[in-house]
């Protein structure tokens, strides 16, 4: 009689076994859709009334749509958040540089005026040690947040500022679909038009000067404009006029750099000495 052999179990490597598919690639922290859940929890939020398109439910995610802005300190992303399923509202993610691949120049100007509490943050800085750089990347965003939201507040043509998380912070996207708006610098306006956008810059210094400040870094590339409307961005270098000993260094070259590309294009040479003495004046330094 035939010795019964036992019966052997399948092994892992048999041809007819079937593993259960396992996805390693598959992160359980990760929404069903998007790139990342909406990080507006635990974020530093914008002032308020915030605007009605402002997305808080802890249900959105965000969705990265392509980069917008490559700079020397930050690069620019456009960003959509929302429920799944339903449209979202598009926003400026401007995230500041790692330490290693940060380009910070001319800081130290800027800086000046601002105080940091701790003596030994001050000095990293300083120094520009690993730690001290991400201290001013931190610094910085946080200028900005806060130059966006008091600006805002106060009724000047800047993005709002929707919320600060790190080195990251989210603002209103200006443009139409996910067209940003136009740089001043890529225009040709016709007469008419120059002379009014003269004028909303006028009135956007005249804003700062009024909190004793100024943009620290104005030029024709970094004013959009919308559909006519002038809007001020890039304010992380925003300068105390009175605080800072080079304030009123900052303001003349502000408006020399707009002025020449104003005066380049047909408006009347004063017209920029002319607005430097009312920012000195509306600032309190005359």
């Amino acid at each position: 009689m035939r010795e019964r052999m036992p019966r052997r179990r399948r092994g892992f490597d048999d041809d007819e076994y079937v593993p259960h598919p396992v996805h390693l690639h598959e992160d359980p922290d990760l929404p069903p859709a998007g790139d990342r859940w909406s990080t507006w929890t635990g974020a530093q939020h914008g002032p308020e009334p915030r605007p009605a398109w402002v997305e808080t439910a802890h249900a959105a995610v965000d969705t990265e749509l392509g980069v917008l802005k490559t700079g020397k300190e930050a690069d620019v992303h456009l960003v959509e958040r929302g429920i799944p399923g339903s449209s979202g509202v598009l926003m400026a993610a401007k995230r500041y540089r790692t330490a290693e691949h940060r380009m910070f120049h001319r800081d130290a100007g800027y800086q000046e005026g601002r105080r940091v509490r701790r003596s030994r943050e001050m000095r990293a800085m300083t120094n520009r040690t690993a730690f001290g750089r991400e201290l001013l990347s931190g610094q910085w965003a946080a200028a900005e947040f806060a130059a966006l939201s008091t600006l805002w507040s106060a009724g000047l043509p800047v993005p709002y500022p929707v919320q600060l998380d790190g080195t990251e912070l989210l603002l209103e996207f200006v443009g139409d679909g996910e067209s940003a708006a136009p740089r001043l610098a890529q225009l040709r306006p016709s007469d008419a038009e120059l002379a009014d956008l003269w004028a909303q810059l006028g009135e956007a210094l005249r804003g700062l000067a009024r909190h004793g400040w100024a943009h620290g870094d104005l030029s024709a590339y970094n004013l959009l404009v919308h559909r006519g409307r002038l809007v001020l961005i890039d304010l992380p270098q925003v300068v105390d006029l009175v605080g800072n000993p080079h304030g009123a260094e900052f303001l003349v070259r502000d408006v020399r750099r707009v002025a020449e590309w104003f005066t380049a294009r047909g408006l009347p040479e004063p017209a920029g000495e002319e607005l430097f003495h009312e920012l000195v004046a509306e600032a309190g330094l005359a």
